[in-house]
């Protein structure tokens, strides 16, 4: 598979397995639960309900039913490709449900609108759907309509970003891999005024041979690959001094990967990690030069602690952070 967040660049940062191993197991139950509520919903049926549409029709006409369309405005809306909107519109045209005329904008394509008899379907749409989720909805208790809500809000945020991430590959820290990490993370920190004379992990002497520090045991590090240039990555690593707590360490993103989720994505990935390794808790350090990564953690569930843990050796950072696991 291939955020607006700034590099999130942890004072804290192997290679045990396959470039793509260890990331987030898919749930079977999820991917059944999701199968089953297309079912439920129709959406494999050849007719919506009992209006005489496809699936891809109504929705159509719920779009057009907001504001006229091109038809590359509606693929776009539908996440279908263009001929599959054409074709879908067509379809509507010979129902007379739908009309079409010139872009006054652009004649090269075709704005697509209601007819009369296209709000009154639409009408009929409304209120069979409205009849159909206020039946569903008659079943569960308001604070359980709540937490659907959120908790597909939450599902479709993940869509969003998974499909932002198209083309990004995530994969295990090799030794080949030290002399671009840490040109990444020379320039994210320069980008951020980390510099080394400051105290920040770019000062750390093992900064040019890091494939060495994350095949230590409980240790392991993953870089982002996007066409083929690594661009980021984070690690987990054993925190000097502190048995059985663990360090988020050294996520960095170039600007080519911000704006993706993929800092979340790494982050849970290496807490993921971090709980298979039987870690108790994940300590980190960062800086308020930092604002959005302290937004992330903070949504992670990480805590600010009153003084450091262990000894890391990053002065700088007075930002000590923990999260149970």
């Amino acid at each position: 598979m291939s955020l607006n967040i700034k590099p999130h660049v942890t004072e804290t940062g192997n290679q045990q397995e396959s470039p793509q191993d260890d990331l987030t197991q898919v749930s079977p139950v999820l991917r059944q639960l999701s199968r089953h509520l297309v079912r439920q919903l129709g959406m494999l049926s050849g007719a919506c309900g009992q209006l005489p549409l496809t699936p891809v029709q109504a929705h159509t006409l719920l779009e057009l039913g907001q504001k006229d369309l091109s038809i590359k405005e509606l693929g776009n809306l539908l996440n279908i490709d263009k001929s599959n909107a054409s074709r879908a519109v067509s379809h509507l045209v010979k129902k007379q449900l739908v009309q079409t005329k010139a872009n006054p904008r652009d004649n090269r394509c075709l704005q697509v609108s209601l007819t009369p008899a296209g709000h009154k379907m639409l009408k009929q749409l409304d209120t069979q759907q409205d009849n159909q989720f206020a039946d569903i909805l008659a079943q569960l208790a308001p604070s359980e309509v709540t937490q659907l809500e959120a908790s597909l809000r939450c599902y479709n945020k993940a869509i969003t970003k998974a499909k932002s991430q198209q083309g990004v590959v995530i994969r295990a820290l090799q030794a080949a891999d030290d002399a671009e990490l840490a040109a990444v993370i020379r320039a994210v920190s320069a980008e951020y005024g980390l510099t080394p004379d400051k105290g920040y992990s770019v000062a750390d002497p093992t900064l040019d041979h890091l494939s060495r520090q994350y095949s230590q045991p409980g240790s392991q590090y993953w870089i982002i690959e996007k066409q083929q240039q690594l661009l980021g990555g984070a690690g987990i690593a054993p925190l000097p001094g502190e048995e059985g707590i663990c360090e988020l360490q050294k996520m960095y993103f170039m600007p080519a990967l911000r704006g993706l989720g993929l800092s979340r994505r790494l982050a849970l990935q290496c807490l993921s990690f971090a709980r298979e390794q039987g870690y108790k808790a994940c300590y980190l350090e960062t800086t308020q030069l930092l604002p959005q990564a302290l937004g992330l953690y903070a949504s992670l569930g990480f805590t600010t602690l009153p003084k450091p843990l262990g000894n890391t050796g990053h002065s700088a950072c007075e930002i000590p952070m923990l999260l149970t696991l």
